[in-house]
């Protein structure tokens, strides 16, 4: 609580010079942060404010102003440099760190090129032993050496071996003796989720990353894929609500407005849809009032569901663990969970709405349409994330609301279906 205080006090304090144009008190207060509260600093600043104070603090202090833009991210910090020359750029991101550089300048944002390392440790296939361990020995200003890669003379990555190795045989033995020729890479323009998934499926500790002429380009760490794994899950949590990934708590209030109000002026679409098919019974209803009781229960239980079933789903088709390969086997998993989940839960209600209403027909539709409507969120639950992903849209974010547009309309169409059919059994309520 105590930080966060003091971060309020300096975000308000950084603002307040911005706008006097008070620029010797704002240099002097901005070289005094670390560079992870600057990110944060930077972060929260409206855009014309954040160009400001980078101005300021990187004509006196580069580096420091630099590690606060890696600290931003790499579309914001991009966005920083935009409009400076080449030149400018080439001095300012030599001083930091070059796999944040490379972030920064060189690939296109998440893909395996943007996370990279470049400063890979890899040596030509012809080299001995002796002269590998003695490379080794005086490597400087190069990633934490997990693997030793091995390139051709053209630096087509042609092998690994591991440090152990070398200890095991001669020294004369050249590297291409020992290495180990079938080597797990990523291109530049791999997507930077499915080279976290490899790292991960396989206990890599890194992984190479290579051109499109298979030349080894740089290299991603496990420390690497644990931040991506991380803000790969925070997407796709916040996508299944329908918000956009990089909106955070200290977001301005408009631009989290401008987020979030397309997806929410759809779901209010499909609203209406829902509602049609509850106008469509008017007649129904007006005969049955009881009806209007219970119908928030058919569809509510259907959109939870849903729900768990597209949590389930979309996790599954992130982690490259469902594909349309095995999907019949999670399809009939769970058609028959919602349909467990239908049968005792509808019998549960069934019985509520007797005891409530004193008519075991009620009870007996609302039972009926609960395990109609949720054997279908779970085949729909499925179907709909498998379906956006064959069609290269985000699962994540559109499945919520197909989703829900699904079980409201079933929900409804079932329960007043049912009502309708046996509306004499039924009588005012």
């Amino acid at each position: 609580m105590a930080q966060q205080r003091r971060s309020d006090v300096v975000l308000d304090s950084v603002r307040r010079l911005l706008r006097i144009g008070a620029t010797a008190n704002l240099l002097n207060l901005l070289q005094k942060q670390h560079p992870a509260d600057l990110g944060q600093i930077f972060g929260e600043l409206h855009d014309s404010e954040r160009q400001a104070a980078f101005a300021v603090l990187v004509e006196r202090q580069p580096k420091l102003a630099m590690e606060g833009v890696s600290e931003l991210g790499p579309e914001r910090g991009a966005l920083l440099l935009a409009g400076k020359s080449a030149e400018d750029i080439v001095k300012l991101v030599q001083e930091i760190a070059s796999d944040d550089a490379a972030a920064l300048v060189d690939y296109a944002e998440q893909t395996a090129g943007r996370i990279m390392n470049p400063n890979v440790f890899a040596l030509n296939e012809d080299l001995t032993v002796a002269e590998a361990v003695t490379a080794l020995q005086s490597a400087i200003n190069v990633e934490m050496v997990f693997y030793l890669y091995v390139v051709d003379a053209r630096r087509h990555l042609v092998g690994v071996t591991s440090l152990r190795r070398l200890l095991l045989v001669s020294p004369e033995t050249p590297l291409k003796r020992i290495m180990t020729p079938d080597v797990f890479s990523v291109r530049v323009d791999t997507d930077q989720e499915e080279a976290a998934r490899l790292v991960a499926s396989y206990n890599l500790l890194a992984i190479p990353v290579v051109d499109e002429e298979n030349k080894i380009a740089g290299v991603i760490t496990v420390d690497d894929v644990i931040d991506v794994l991380k803000d790969e899950a925070t997407e796709d949590l916040y996508r299944l609500s329908g918000l956009s990934g990089d909106e955070r708590i200290e977001t301005p209030a408009f631009e989290a407005l401008k987020k979030r109000l397309p997806w929410l002026g759809i779901n209010l679409g499909t609203a209406f849809l829902a509602a049609s098919v509850v106008a469509a019974f008017e007649h129904t209803i007006s005969q049955a009032t009881a009806l209007a009781v219970f119908m928030p229960i058919v569809a509510g239980m259907g959109g939870n569901a849903a729900t768990q079933t597209l949590t389930v789903i979309v996790r599954g088709i992130a982690l490259g663990e469902l594909s349309w390969a095995n999907a019949r086997k999670a399809l009939f998993k769970e058609g028959a969970i919602g349909l467990g989940n239908g049968v005792v839960l509808g019998v549960v209600a069934a019985l509520v709405a007797w005891a409530m209403k004193g008519n075991p027909v009620l009870g007996l539709l609302l039972g009926m349409s609960m395990v109609c409507n949720m054997f279908v969120a779970s085949t729909v639950g499925t179907l709909v994330p498998l379906g956006l992903k064959a069609i290269k849209v985000d699962p994540a974010l559109a499945s919520s609301v197909f989703i829900t547009t699904f079980t409201d309309v079933v929900g409804f169409a079932s329960f007043l279906g049912l009502a309708t059919i046996f509306l004499r059994f039924l009588g005012p309520q």
